[in-house]
């Protein structure tokens, strides 16, 4: 969960998008100014494999930041919420249970 949320915002941020968008486009200027030196199928073909290629590396890159990222400090904050939740829920458990007492001591009394 805490690695789908990180990969998540990473692919959202829109860092991966710009960095394939800047290799199509420096590729197309390559090919735009070298054009006596290649044919237009040959051109095309360059500038689809070129992004395929960086799209490539992109998962690669994506999948790198995913294995080193350190769960270690997220483990212990999801403990600690994880465990603060558990006590209110006791605490609030005990409360429910004091004034019931309370309304049965209030209803023994009385009687």
């Amino acid at each position: 969960m805490i690695i789908e949320k990180f990969s998540q915002n990473l692919i959202n941020s829109g860092i991966f998008k710009l960095y394939i968008a800047t290799g199509f486009f420096a590729t197309v200027i390559f090919f735009v100014l070298n054009a006596d030196l290649f044919t237009p199928l040959e051109m095309l073909f360059g500038i689809v494999g070129v992004t395929i290629i960086l799209k490539g590396v992109t998962n690669m890159m994506l999948s790198m930041l995913i294995l080193l990222f350190n769960l270690d400090k997220k483990k212990e904050e999801i403990d600690i919420k994880y465990h603060e939740d558990k006590i209110q829920a006791m605490l609030a458990e005990l409360g429910v249970q004091d004034a019931q007492s309370q309304v049965d001591k209030q209803n023994s009394n009385e009687k």
